[in-house]
């Protein structure tokens, strides 16, 4: 029974894995397409503006602070949470997320785990607890839980992010003072220009 129930719960870690996997990949595609539209933004702005040097720093620590935000929000979170640090989501609540996955085997799922915690503080009839966590376990093995995240769903940020980098790479080859001359400017923001 054992060796049953342990394999239940090495395919629940399996998609937590998985889900904290999808979640970098969704991570790094949008901050990625979130990177280049402000650096765009940033560079074109002080191009066209020849901005004070207030707004220039503006500009700057604004580029800075917002870029740092989401590359710990999207990247470094997801990224710890993956190599088990910090809170992450628990069996129970990736139970929840397989279940609207596989509404068919949803309250199956968390109520074998009920059960194997109820086993473990010997309430009730042990061995009917056992065999029933046995049965349903078995039964839930069948189910591969990993196929519900879909790494290809995220190919839809693939749609905003190619746009932006191919403006990117229009501006680099036909107009790259806009890039290199507005990057100097914001980088170098308390520095007078005429």
């Amino acid at each position: 029974m054992t060796s049953s129930f342990e394999h239940l719960l090495d395919q629940i870690d399996a998609f937590i894995r998985k889900y904290y996997k999808n979640e970098m990949i969704k991570g790094f595609l949008l901050f990625s397409l979130f990177f280049l539209f402000s650096f765009l933004m940033t560079t074109s702005l002080e191009y066209v503006g020849r901005f004070s040097s207030g707004t220039r720093a503006f500009l700057f620590f604004g580029f800075i602070a917002v870029n740092v935000l989401l590359l710990v929000r999207y990247i470094f979170i997801p990224l710890s949470k993956l190599v088990s640090f910090g809170k992450r989501i628990n069996r129970y609540q990736a139970s929840e997320i397989i279940g609207s996955f596989f509404p068919e085997i949803s309250d199956r799922l968390k109520n074998t785990l009920q059960l194997h915690d109820a086993l473990d503080q010997n309430e009730g009839n042990i061995e009917l607890l056992r065999a029933s966590v046995y049965q349903k376990s078995e039964q839930l093995n069948v189910i591969p839980f990993s196929s519900a995240i879909d790494f290809g769903k995220n190919k839809k940020y693939l749609r905003y992010l190619l746009p932006i980098f191919a403006i990117f790479g229009l501006f680099t080859v036909f107009v790259p003072s806009l890039i290199t001359q507005g990057t100097e400017r914001v980088v170098n923001y308390n520095e007078e220009y005429a």
